[in-house]
């Protein structure tokens, strides 16, 4: 159990937030205890070097041993913090949302590499929107677009529209509560997804930040991986435009199996993006205009 800190100089309070994450097995542990001290006491980075014989007061002190002692127990960052960085944008996160991932920032790029024009009023649909991220990160590229997110959980849509209203897109971006495509109607030209695609046997032996914290909703593919897949491909193709584009995010090795799926539902021109890993991480696709 993580002893707590008496107030101390700035200096010190890192290097014991650091000793106590390092102890826990965390990786950049001193990073991670700098950022833990900006959210305990409003220093920044700059701040905190500047003063580093500064005494922290009984209430910072307090908040920070807290913090750390919420992070050695396995508690994300993002979810201690309440928020992080996607796509250059500052999101709001809670343990009811799933924490933007850098890999996901992969279907933005496959996204506008594919649209022919960054001018024109695109209507966009995202499907499991979670944080908004996908939809309010494509709409900060497409000035002239416009959006709706769907996901099943009423707090998670909270948590979207919040997002919408901090980072300016309020008038741009709308949230349902729905169950992929049933509650619409209408078409869109864009249609972004990344669905839960994690085998359910193997959910347990993720990272505990992820296996332990994150809505298992978000995380569950069902016996494959690809449950989700198959309930949300077949209805795509009347939810997009003749000239639509659907980006949808798979998980390692699922590229194959998504993209038969999106050839049966009649799809076409199919795109595999890779992450920076490497990873094939999103497939791309089109309505195939010779299938029924």
């Amino acid at each position: 159990m993580t002893v707590g800190l008496t107030p101390h100089s700035v200096e010190a309070a890192i290097r014991w937030a650091q000793m106590a994450l390092g102890s826990a097995g965390i990786d950049g542990a001193r990073a991670e205890a700098r950022l833990l001290l900006r959210h305990a006491t409003g220093l920044s980075a700059e701040r905190q070097v500047a003063a580093p014989d500064r005494c922290l007061d009984d209430q910072q002190a307090s908040s920070l041993t807290e913090a750390v002692k919420r992070r050695t127990r396995g508690e994300p960052m993002a979810q201690i913090l309440g928020r992080r960085e996607f796509w250059s944008l500052d999101f709001i996160v809670t343990p009811d949302t799933l924490d933007p991932r850098p890999d996901s920032e992969t279907v933005i790029a496959a996204a506008l590499a594919r649209l022919d024009s960054r001018d024109r009023p695109y209507q966009i649909l995202d499907l499991g929107t979670g944080t908004g991220c996908l939809l309010l990160a494509l709409l900060s590229e497409l000035p002239a677009a416009t959006g709706v997110g769907v996901d099943i959980a009423p707090e998670t849509v909270r948590i979207a529209r919040l997002n919408a209203a901090q980072l300016g897109f309020a008038d741009r971006a709308r949230f349902i509560v729905g169950d992929w495509t049933a509650a619409l109607s209408g078409q869109f030209d864009v249609v972004l997804c990344n669905p839960p695609y994690v085998r359910t046997v193997d959910i347990d032996g993720l990272s505990r930040e992820v296996a332990l914290y994150e809505p298992r909703r978000a995380l569950d593919g069902g016996d494959d991986g690809l449950a989700a897949y198959r309930a949300l491909i077949p209805g795509l193709r009347h939810r997009l435009s003749e000239t639509g584009l659907t980006v949808l995010e798979v998980g390692a090795g699922q590229a194959d199996a998504v993209s038969g799926l999106l050839e049966k539902a009649g799809f076409a021109e199919l795109l595999r993006t890779a992450d920076l890993g490497g990873i094939e991480r999103c497939v791309s696709a089109i309505p195939d205009k010779n299938s029924d």
